[in-house]
């Protein structure tokens, strides 16, 4: 466990619990580069009327737009709960190099937080899900894809 670990836990717990009676949902998230707290997050879906709006999708955000980077490699998320499978992706999708949790997803769930359900729904066949989906003028789609692949000024990520 690295140096402060528990004290940047705490923060992403109090955070969780004072958002609480702030018009959001009882989670909370801190991101540590270099042993220092570069962003926070709570969560807001409720009070921003955004379902994305998890306490570590907006730490995320928070700390790409401090550091001007999408690439958060070299930080630390501490989260106040196992983060969900949108979360979950967005942490990867942004290169955090490790996560620290409190609660669990079973936790959440016996409050009724269930993500359960996605990830069931991952699992199935496309067509076997419970929203459904239809793939249309893929052929048309992929000239941007020949476009991006052709073009060599383009910023990998």
């Amino acid at each position: 466990m690295k140096e402060n670990s528990e004290d940047f836990m705490r923060k992403a717990i109090e955070l969780s619990v004072d958002n609480i009676t702030n018009q959001g949902g009882p989670f909370g998230a801190v991101i540590v580069k270099n042993g220092k707290v570069i962003a926070t997050g709570v969560n807001r879906v409720t009070s921003n009327n955004d379902p994305t709006a998890h306490a570590e999708v907006m730490a995320i955000r928070s700390a790409a737009q401090k550091l001007n980077d999408y690439n958060l490699s070299g930080c630390t998320i501490y989260t106040s709960c196992e983060p969900c499978p949108m979360c979950l992706s967005a942490i990867y999708w942004s290169r955090i190099d490790e996560i620290y949790y409190a609660n669990t997803k079973l936790d959440a769930k016996n409050i009724g937080f269930d993500d359960s359900f996605i990830y069931d729904e991952i699992q199935k066949p496309i067509g076997e899900r419970k929203v459904k989906a239809h793939q249309i003028l893929n052929n048309e789609a992929l000239e941007g894809f020949k476009k991006w692949a052709d073009f060599e000024d383009k910023m990998e990520y």
